[in-house]
């Protein structure tokens, strides 16, 4: 299902679904017809694209062929869409689910991450034209040692800065899962750290729209409550995209 995200950018990949002869692998599809579907965006307005793959962390996977049969799909729906005058968002999630440590998810992610700037090499994708939208490192959900603030924004840099071209200019990382006040957070954190070759901002879902939803309960008369539950939230990752987030900014609004 193709998704409009904004008035200039739009969700082209058409989902995940089970990769084929590997249990609990999964790959993204959308690339049958692709070209010409950009060319009808782009006409419609469209100036960017996004495309995600999913990779899980469990009892022996990610396999290679998963990571590697997604990276492919990554780099041939960026290359389709610098050829379509469209600016792609690539977005290889590397989820948070399972019980697995933060050093696990250091290391898939720096694989994945691997895996497809070597194939977006290989396609002639345009670094600098380009958008990556990763997941931050993180313990898994079910984890029992979880990862503090700064644990998690170094892990993330450090496994960014091993494997993400400087020619890249920015990276608005996913929230996968985080809580709202985890994601900003952490992305204050990683902002705060010197010497970062890149732009590092948001492009949160769930950490941006669940406070809203709770405010909301689909009641009309909430409606005001979850505008300004949306407005603080997105003030707050404002802040920590400049590295200016503090605490206090939540105890403010709930006074």
């Amino acid at each position: 299902m193709v998704a409009v995200l904004s008035k200039c950018g739009i969700k082209v990949d058409k989902g995940a679904k089970a990769l084929a002869n590997f249990s609990g692998d999964k790959i993204t599809e959308g690339l049958d017809g692709l070209r010409d579907r950009l060319a009808e965006y782009r006409k419609l307005g469209a100036r960017f694209a996004k495309w995600r793959a999913v990779i899980a962390i469990g009892d022996k996977i990610p396999t290679y062929a998963c990571i590697a049969s997604n990276a492919e799909a990554l780099a041939r729906y960026a290359a389709l869409c610098q050829e379509g005058d469209i600016v792609p968002i690539v977005e290889p999630e590397v989820l948070m689910d399972g019980a697995h440590t933060i050093e696990r998810h250091f290391e898939v992610t720096e694989q994945t991450l691997e895996a497809v700037f070597n194939s977006l090499y290989q396609h002639r994708v345009a670094l600098e034209g380009m958008l990556l939208k990763p997941n931050m490192v993180l313990s898994g959900k079910e984890s029992p040692q979880q990862a503090s603030v700064q644990e998690v924004a170094e892990a993330t840099v450090r496994c960014m800065k091993h494997v993400v071209p400087a020619a890249v200019p920015g990276l608005v990382f996913l929230s996968g899962g985080q809580s709202d006040q985890q994601a900003t957070e952490h992305l204050n954190a990683m902002n705060q750290m010197e010497n970062l070759p890149w732009q590092l901002s948001f492009s949160y879902g769930r950490a941006l729209q669940a406070p809203v939803l709770k405010a909301w309960k689909g009641e009309a008369g909430n409606v005001g409550a979850a505008q300004q539950a949306f407005h603080h939230r997105a003030m707050c990752n404002s802040k920590a995209r400049f590295g200016k987030y503090t605490e206090d900014m939540e105890t403010a609004k709930a006074a």
